[in-house]
């Protein structure tokens, strides 16, 4: 009861009270809050076209961002894990290009290319405040730190996940720091996520921001809440239970975030962004029906992501983009609603998405979209219009896939395709000889070109 009293401004705002312009305006340039799930099922989100029955009406507070805004049908991570997909949303370049292919083992001494920008740095070159709250994942050593990397602030951890509850004994890269201090074990590490988000908007909210909330929930380990644990008492599954616990506390906090930018009058000047990491992952709870595989696979249940984006007053509220977009778009479309220039010599790969999200544009993109994982001679995958090219390593068959018809991957038309595969295999193989071997992980055997 406590905790319903305590939640029910939240809800109450998710649930209907937010008002929003029927149609869109001009884009302005806008604060970005960009929310960041981990491992979460496709699924797993009331928003989405299929939900899961027993999470459909659980998660008010992230499906209000797409009730308010626009919703991406075929949403797209450039890595299938944790590291590598981050790479490639914060520089905006195929992370392959710069050996960044395999998540980083912790204690490494290597991490994120010094030689590459991020999308804070970009954003803080326009005059913008940058924050990153929660999970970081991309460099241990103190020249990978997130505030030598574009952040003014950063409240999170440096390593890929870390338990929920407070620890007697935290390592170094495990503990919550703020711009490099440890702080207290205490409280309940998604809580104090959504928390330090709220602070950075408050601090800032007289001034242009960009702040990256990168949630460690759902991802291991099953440490939900006590009462989020009980409040599923319907769900049978345990493990499933359990999953769907981190998702509640996952939503309540992203109820917080909105809450702020709303009492501080910003919602009329922030883009909101909610997406995940990268393909849930089953073997924790996670359901990516009705997508094939999971995290770790180049199937679309490792690489497609849930994608809502709201932007109070300037885009139209309760739309679908069903073309193809990738997390690499994230960069560019971010830097030109900010009022920049994407510069050539940045050798982006990512496209902006500003005249999409403005309604400008009805036609898509065309391009083609590449995924590799564990070098030159690993699972490889190619997305062409409709078309799925795919290879579980260098030594078997592509198979094709047609996701119009067949977005379970369960029939392979290559046979029937042979000419359509062969074009495609051979633009894969020109996108391939562009990148380096992974610098490390599996792979980062071969000999770097």
């Amino acid at each position: 009861m406590a905790r319903a009293i305590a939640l029910l401004p939240f809800l109450l705002f998710c649930r209907g009270s937010l008002l929003c312009a029927q149609e869109s305006a001009p884009i302005q340039r806008p604060n970005i809050v960009v929310l960041y799930a981990d491992d979460a099922g496709y699924a797993d989100f009331g928003f989405q076209r299929q939900p899961a029955p027993e999470l459909a009406s659980r998660t008010p507070c992230i499906d209000s961002i797409a009730k308010d805004g626009v919703k991406f049908t075929q949403a797209y991570m450039s890595g299938c894990v944790c590291s590598p997909s981050r790479a490639g949303m914060l520089t905006g370049r195929y992370q392959q290009r710069f050996g960044h292919e395999s998540n980083l083992p912790p204690g490494s001494k290597l991490g994120l290319s010094l030689d590459e920008k991020t999308v804070a740095d970009r954003m803080r070159a326009l005059g913008y405040k940058t924050g990153l709250v929660g999970k970081w994942h991309l460099g241990y050593e103190a020249a990978y730190h997130p505030n030598r990397r574009g952040f003014d602030w950063f409240y999170g951890l440096l390593q890929g996940s870390r338990p929920y509850v407070a620890t007697p004994q935290p390592t170094p890269h495990q503990v919550l720091q703020e711009n490099g201090k440890e702080t207290e074990e205490s409280g309940y590490v998604t809580d104090r996520l959504g928390d330090a988000a709220v602070r950075f908007i408050e601090q800032h909210k007289s001034e242009p921001f960009f702040l990256l909330v990168s949630f460690t929930a759902p991802h291991g380990p099953l440490q939900p809440k006590d009462d989020d644990y009980e409040s599923l008492g319907d769900i049978t599954n345990d493990r499933r239970r359990k999953y769907a616990g981190l998702v509640r506390s996952l939503d309540d906090n992203v109820g917080k975030v909105l809450a702020a930018l709303r009492d501080n009058d910003l919602d009329e000047r922030t883009l909101v962004v909610f997406t995940n990491d990268n393909g849930g992952q089953t073997q924790t709870g996670a359901i990516n029906k009705p997508l094939r595989g999971r995290k770790g696979m180049l199937v679309e249940g490792g690489i497609r992501v849930p994608l809502a984006m709201r932007y109070t007053g300037h885009i139209q509220k309760g739309r679908e983009i069903t073309m193809p977009v990738i997390s690499l778009d994230f960069l560019p479309t971010f830097v030109v609603l900010g009022g920049g220039k994407v510069d050539p010599t940045w050798k982006l790969d990512g496209a902006d998405l500003s005249p999409w999200l403005a309604g400008d544009h009805e036609e898509p993109l065309e391009r083609d979209l590449y995924w590799r994982a564990g070098g030159s001679d690993g699972e490889a995958a190619l997305r062409h219009t409709h078309f799925k090219l795919h290879r579980k390593d260098a030594g078997s068959a592509f198979a094709l896939y047609d996701l119009e018809a067949d977005v379970g991957e369960a029939r392979d038309i290559a046979a029937d395709n042979a000419e359509l595969v062969q074009q495609m295999a051979a633009r894969y193989r020109s996108w391939d000889e562009q990148l380096v071997e992974p610098l490390w992980g599996a792979g980062s055997e071969r000999k770097k070109r």
